[in-house]
């Protein structure tokens, strides 16, 4: 089969990947009013119900009559797996196509791009709580030197911060016996992708987007939003570990100012960025270019 029948043959996505601030949303909108498209978010914040300033989630108002999905999809004490998000946009990929429209994958979350649409097959184990309950109570660091230890290679790819992360592929290495790497699975891809990055001239541009969003997200209320999450759910961990909520709580236990808590923020963004954009450099597709 040639590359061209090839591709013919598969479902045609458009996939808007990107770091945080820079632009994603409206160039998702705009590209869905452009080529008649509805939009997937593949951001692993937006699917939980009431994170919306720290997450900086499209308001109705700004997604302009575009059907949206991957949003508000559970109450935040779910954990919600890269499993579960690839069986729901996998599913609303398909209903969009039926449609006649377009699916717009939008979202700076690499990994569910990578396992949605490239050719990453997850390891299937049964659902382990004690083991999960058991590697929670670790520390990032003792998580991160297990993996290390037990998987040198795909350590590099993950941040000691991501707990969830780290945490996951421990249960699998554990439940297998076997490094990440080799329980990662390869399938043909299902989909013709064509990838978009937004246009960002410089690191600074995007730097200076990430401070101005934070300093917005003051003005849109984040201390009160943070102060009702947590009398509504407590010190749930995808809340405490959320960047946004994270600082927050920070200043409102006593532990920093308002302004220090609000330069933490802007600091841990732009290293959240800074993360995002050497993973999209994995894609050649997306010519990364800052």
């Amino acid at each position: 089969m040639s590359m061209i029948e090839d591709k013919k043959n598969k479902k045609h996505v458009i996939a808007i990947a990107g770091p945080t601030a820079s632009g994603k949303t409206k160039l998702a909108i705009d590209m869905a009013k452009k080529v008649d498209g509805e939009i997937i978010s593949a951001d692993s914040r937006l699917v939980y119900k009431g994170f919306d300033i720290a997450t900086a989630k499209p308001t109705m108002e700004e997604r302009d009559g575009i059907p949206h999905y991957m949003i508000d999809v559970v109450e935040p004490e779910y954990d919600y797996s890269v499993a579960d998000f690839r069986d729901g946009a996998s599913q609303k990929i398909d209903e969009i196509i039926s449609r006649g429209k377009v699916p717009i994958v939008a979202g700076g979350t690499g990994l569910y791009f990578r396992i949605l649409l490239e050719n990453y097959a997850l390891p299937k184990i049964e659902c382990n709580p004690q083991l999960r309950q058991e590697l929670e109570k670790l520390s990032n660091e003792e998580l991160y030197a297990e993996l290390q230890e037990k998987d040198a290679e795909y350590a590099k790819k993950v941040h000691i911060n991501n707990k969830v992360r780290l945490v996951r592929v421990l249960e699998v290495i554990r439940t297998l016996n076997k490094p990440f790497t080799q329980c990662v699975g390869l399938k043909e891809p299902e989909y013709d992708v064509e990838w978009v990055f937004p246009k960002i001239n410089s690191r600074e541009e995007l730097y200076n987007r990430i401070n101005l969003r934070v300093d917005k997200m003051v003005e849109d209320g984040i201390i009160d939003e943070t102060k009702f999450l947590l009398k509504k759910h407590g010190r749930i961990k995808n809340l405490v570990c959320t960047i946004g909520y994270q600082e927050i709580i920070s200043y409102l236990d006593g532990n920093c100012s308002r302004d220090e808590a609000l330069e933490t923020l802007k600091m841990n963004t732009r290293r959240y960025a800074k993360r995002q954009l050497t993973w999209f450099r994995r894609t050649p597709e997306l010519g990364v270019n800052i």
